[in-house]
């Protein structure tokens, strides 16, 4: 059991609060049915992420092997059994797709959605440049497009494009990351890393933060928010978002972090606050 529960990566959750934005943003907080909906559906998107964990671990546990780091997985290592994985996964799967239906049936057609991506990506789009890259951030719009319509409310179009850029910016930092670890043997662990130069990495990084942060700021600007969220100071946020990223690129080139994004920003300390001080603001902003 404790092995399975590490091959579902509960500290990889972290990811799933994108489902909670809508909640935030939609100022439903104090709503108890709401809150309930919410809670229900990042329960079922940590139960579903979880499946394509296992997924993509029995699939991949003869290059993780090759990897410094993923070579202690609880698949790879065999510390697991392929077949307890395979029915943990059918299992989960079931149970998160059921919760999911059961929230709301648009809200279950997006997991539905989600758990192919997550096929697709795990069988093939992971070998494709550029592609590989997209599919993971789709991962975490369908997560915020997900919590939405759990609840019912409508997203801007400026949210669902910082949302977009933020993971962008997170998956190309992960893959510059394993191409810096892994070196002359990246190819032996993911093959499509070996169509990724660093000088490319570096680049897409640069253009998706300046655009991430072009986008939030327009987002905390613009007339249709202020008006929705009743506040004209959503831009005293700016500062914080501005520090998260530049901390997260700094832990990057110089600490070699990345590879795991809800590792690297429970680890880090300042990364921790400036993200606390974020929300609180955030918060009070919004419902204050």
């Amino acid at each position: 059991m404790p092995h399975l529960i590490r091959a579902m990566r509960p500290h990889e959750w972290l990811k799933n609060v994108f489902v909670l934005a809508a909640l935030v943003f939609a100022k439903r907080i104090f709503e108890p049915d709401d809150l309930l909906r919410s809670g229900l559906a990042f329960v079922c998107f940590c139960l579903i992420s979880s499946t394509a964990y296992l997924f993509n671990d029995i699939r991949d546990r003869a290059s993780d092997r090759q990897h410094p780091q993923k070579c202690h997985r609880s698949i790879a290592s065999g510390a697991l059994s392929v077949q307890v994985a395979v029915i943990a996964a059918v299992v989960l799967a079931v149970v998160a797709l059921s919760g999911g239906f059961y929230a709301h049936p648009h809200f279950g057609i997006v997991l539905l959605i989600y758990a192919v991506v997550n096929i697709a990506y795990t069988l093939y789009l992971k070998h494709v440049v550029i592609l590989d890259v997209m599919a993971i951030a789709t991962g975490f719009l369908l997560r915020a497009i997900g919590g939405a319509v759990a609840i019912q409310v409508s997203i801007s179009s400026w949210f669902i494009l910082c949302t977009l850029l933020l993971a962008l910016f997170l998956c190309f930092a992960k893959r510059r990351q394993e191409r810096a670890l892994l070196k002359g043997e990246a190819r032996n662990h993911r093959r499509v890393l070996e169509n990724y130069s660093t000088q490319f990495l570096d680049q897409a990084i640069a253009i998706v933060t300046a655009g991430a942060l072009v986008s939030y700021a327009l987002y905390t600007m613009s007339p249709e928010v202020m008006e929705k969220l009743d506040s004209d100071h959503l831009n005293l946020t700016i500062p914080f978002v501005i520090y998260g990223m530049l901390r997260y690129l700094y832990l990057m080139y110089t600490q070699s972090e990345g590879g795991n994004p809800a590792s690297t920003v429970l680890g880090d300390a300042p990364l921790l606050i400036v993200c606390t001080l974020w929300l609180l603001t955030l918060g009070v902003l919004i419902y204050f």
